[in-house]
């Protein structure tokens, strides 16, 4: 089979990431999600540190809210001040993404992948999302917190997730037009769901 990349976006409690894992396991390859800060870092020269940081700070921060930068593929260079930006990290987590496409098959959770590898031919594009109520009962088994807490978690996460796609994409996060496949996990397990990703992915790599 030729190289593919499966790019997952995913609403928080939805089970995105161990349903990435079930499927990296069972197709035999990698499976990138924060594991990308450091590839990028390794990359770039920019302390990992940063990376992880800025990617939390973001989170609270008003810039995506007020603001877009559509990914373009440019690069800043080392010598200019916003060398270690937000958007230069971008940049970098971009590039790592298009450089493994090039040379292995992978999953990739998030980072807007989908976008990110839009022109590459053997992208295969999954949003992965659950009923609220169903993300809040495994937010709480998982965080082991409140269903309050559970809540405000998962809204504040979802946002921050749209607002970061929008910003560097121009785009909807939740628009089913980006993506080959929408899954529920409130209706299909994550072994069906890992199913379902296989043979999309057969029948469109025209393997059987």
């Amino acid at each position: 089979m030729e190289r593919f990349v499966i790019a997952i976006t995913r609403t928080c409690g939805s089970g995105a990431t161990s349903i990435a894992r079930l499927l990296a396991d069972e197709l035999g390859i990698e499976m990138y999600d924060r594991r990308l800060l450091q590839l990028a870092s390794d990359d770039s020269g920019i302390n990992e540190a940063l990376f992880a940081r800025v990617d939390e700070h973001m989170k609270n921060s008003l810039l995506y809210r007020v603001s877009r930068n559509v990914y373009n593929g440019e690069l800043i260079p080392p010598e200019s001040d916003d060398f270690t930006s937000n958007d230069n990290l971008f940049n970098y987590q971009a590039k790592v993404l298009k450089e493994l496409a090039q040379k292995e098959s992978y999953i990739c959770i998030g980072r807007a992948a989908d976008y990110v590898l839009r022109s590459y031919p053997n992208v295969i594009t999954v949003f992965i999302y659950a009923p609220m109520e169903s993300c809040i009962e495994k937010e709480m088994a998982r965080l082991g917190i409140s269903r309050r807490e559970a809540e405000k978690h998962i809204l504040t996460t979802d946002k921050y997730r749209r607002e970061y796609y929008k910003y560097h994409t121009g785009q909807e996060w939740e628009d089913p037009y980006h993506y080959d496949l929408c899954l529920n996990t409130g209706k299909l397990s994550y072994e069906q769901c890992v199913q379902v990703i296989k043979h999309y992915l057969l029948t469109r790599m025209g393997e059987r």
